[in-house]
């Protein structure tokens, strides 16, 4: 409102009383009622105002509030806060209910709800008000149902407060089930993975060893077909070798044997009595011209002493012919002859 307006509050004001009917308002000026807390009666009626400013329940110095004949369809929830409020004329408005902190007003001697569209067992509580007897029983009432709506509304409130407990102890037990089960999920996960990993590990490991043994094997079986090439290379660089080797030596026991053979004959012929045989004729002729041709060649004293050492040999050698002979002359039926001595060269 304008400082003119507030002059004009001023003007109304008559002691603790102040008038503002029949001026025509269409809301309460709460901040400049608020400027006057001696004014503790308070005249509203006649107005055209529809609703109370949730501030008007500041005012908590007010006794005496006359709102009759407004536009009043709803009064404000923290009405409860005018405790010091003893008279309240809410005749002839739109009135159906009043709020539940109405119960609140426990200094209310006096109440007219007269000619308000109040609900049913509101208007039956509030009973008329045509004296000062009626209005006095029409604020006890009122403040009695109200009382009655009061803890109905806490027993519901309190009923919603345990069924929100109980809702939020179902959702909190849920949670904790819920996260039980997400931390047995993520357990069960970690292990199904650390398993998973290790399964993993174990099949890694396995086919490196599997691999490891491939390439072993391989090894080995190069290693064994290099030497088996090796020694086939070896084998057949071998052969030819000791195929020379074999031959040499069957030459070497072919001519052993030969000389042997020769020898024997020269003895049997030379030493038995087979020597005047035909056959023998000529082998021994031979044999004295060889040994004759050897006395007459000038030699060197050194092959002189070879030939007599071949000499000795070749004796002891028809020598021991000679004591075999009997057993490969028997079955002839030719009877050995004893030895002659051999010239030697010196002879």
């Amino acid at each position: 409102m304008s400082k003119n307006k507030v002059l004009n509050l001023k003007d109304k004001i008559d002691g603790n009383e102040m008038d503002l009917s029949l001026c025509n308002l269409t809301e309460v000026p709460v901040k400049e009622l608020a400027a006057f807390p001696k004014v503790t009666v308070l005249d509203l009626s006649c107005n055209n105002i529809t609703s109370l400013p949730l501030e008007f329940c500041s005012l908590s110095h007010l006794v005496k509030v006359d709102l009759s004949k407004n536009q009043l369809t709803v009064l404000p929830d923290d009405l409860g806060r005018l405790g010091n409020l003893q008279h309240l004329d809410l005749y002839n408005n739109k009135l159906t209910i009043l709020p539940v902190s109405f119960s609140q007003l426990k200094n209310l001697k006096w109440l007219d709800l007269k000619d308000n569209p109040l609900e049913i067992n509101l208007a039956k509580a509030a009973g008329d008000c045509l004296d000062e007897k009626q209005c006095k029983q029409c604020a006890a009432r009122v403040l009695q149902h109200m009382r009655i709506l009061q803890e109905e509304v806490d027993k519901e409130r309190e009923r919603r407060l345990l069924k929100n407990k109980e809702l939020e102890k179902k959702k909190e037990t849920k949670q904790r089930e819920r996260e039980a089960k997400e931390r047995e999920a993520r357990k069960r996960e970690k292990a199904e993975g650390k398993e998973r990993k290790r399964k993993e590990y174990n099949a890694h490991m396995a086919a490196l060893a599997v691999q490891e043994q491939k390439n072993k094997r391989k090894e080995e079986k190069k290693k064994r077909n290099g030497q088996m090439a090796a020694d086939k290379k070896a084998a057949a660089e071998s052969t030819p070798k000791a195929q020379r080797r074999s031959l040499i030596g069957l030459l070497f026991k072919l001519l052993l044997l030969v000389l042997l053979g020769l020898v024997g004959v020269v003895g049997v012929c030379h030493l038995t009595g087979l020597k005047k045989e035909a056959v023998c004729a000529p082998i021994n002729i031979a044999v004295d011209d060889g040994l004759s041709w050897i006395r007459e060649q000038e030699v060197d004293l050194r092959v002189r002493e070879l030939v007599q050492e071949v000499d000795i040999r070749a004796r002891e050698l028809l020598q021991k012919l000679t004591s075999l002979a009997p057993h490969f002359l028997e079955p002839l039926g030719v009877a050995p002859t004893a030895t002659e001595p051999v010239e030697t060269l010196e002879n």
